[in-house]
């Protein structure tokens, strides 16, 4: 074996052993959660949104009209227009949210523009679950309505 191959050689186990341990270095174990949920969200199975909506509409005081900025018909309406497209299904791991909650969320945040923190709280929701029904509902609306509804261009 000459210089050259000796030097080709150990040129090429040194980037072998280099590549090896960067790959070693870079592969991190997954983040472990905490928790699957916090607690105050948790306590959704005593009393949810889908309790307070229906409480709201029995009343006949015109309390749901100023929570979601329209009549129980119109919310009946758009929930089976737009009911299929953002119903989510359930799995092993957890109960999917109702399709009138995630219309409700989002109606109160386009009714009120709390933020979707404060909405998190309201509705015992994650904040990103907030953020994900306030676009799937969105999403829906523009595309179910956009024949419905005419804008002057």
């Amino acid at each position: 074996m000459g210089d050259d191959d000796k030097v080709l050689a150990c040129a090429s186990f040194i980037v072998m052993c280099g590549e090896y341990l960067n790959l070693k270095k870079t592969t991190k174990s997954p983040k472990k959660r905490r928790w699957w949920m916090s607690s105050l969200n948790k306590s959704r199975n005593r009393y949810n949104a889908t309790n307070l909506i229906e409480d709201l509409r029995r009343e006949p005081s015109g309390k749901f009209e100023n929570f979601c900025r329209m009549s129980a018909t119109d919310f009946e309406f758009l929930l089976c227009k737009i009911g299929p497209m953002i119903r989510k299904s359930n799995t092993n791991m957890r109960e999917a949210i109702p399709v009138q909650e995630r219309l409700a969320v989002s109606l109160r945040f386009l009714a009120s523009g709390d933020s979707f923190s404060s909405l998190s709280y309201l509705f015992k929701f994650s904040i990103q679950t907030v953020s994900r029904c306030v676009y799937d509902v969105c999403s829906a609306l523009i595309q179910i309505l956009k024949e419905e509804i005419k804008v002057r261009t």
